[in-house]
């Protein structure tokens, strides 16, 4: 997992030949104008997908894992408090879901990020993740998760 700001993205380009190119997208793109929907970037192998939504209270938490592809979530308007663990520390409630490339689970040895408008984190299959939180109050908050394939 990584956690950091927008305009230190560039420190983090050599981990993955794909990340320049997300992180392109979040720099040059309008994000505030753009509506909620799937933005191809490169084909499958990198897409960004908006979206508008409340944040939820903690006991409504879910925590997902992904095998097939890296999410970058940066947050364009709002905060959310996500929630990560790794994944040995889980056991699988929902079984992995190919089509979808998610997996449900559940545990109890985790830690709570609070991600501001500008902040991005980068969940790779190793991290289990509970987005979409409420930080202070339930709220609107607009993102875009970036799906980097492996």
């Amino acid at each position: 997992m990584i956690f950091d700001r927008l305009n230190n993205s560039d420190k983090y380009e050599a981990l993955n030949d794909k990340f320049k190119k997300a992180f392109d997208f979040l720099k040059t793109q309008d994000l505030k104008n753009l509506k909620d929907g799937k933005y191809l970037i490169d084909d499958e192998n990198i897409f960004a997908n908006i979206q508008t939504l409340i944040t939820k209270d903690e006991a409504e938490k879910k925590w997902e894992a992904h095998r097939k592809y890296i999410d970058i979530q940066y947050v364009i308007r709002g905060k959310e408090k996500m929630g990560y663990g790794m994944f040995e520390d889980f056991k699988s409630s929902i079984p992995y879901d190919d089509k979808k490339d998610i997996e449900f689970l559940e545990g109890n040895t985790f830690n709570f990020i609070n991600v501001n408008q500008g902040d991005f984190v980068v969940f790779y299959p190793q991290d289990v993740h509970s987005p979409m939180l409420k930080v202070e109050k339930n709220e609107e908050i607009k993102k875009v998760i970036i799906k980097i394939a492996i």
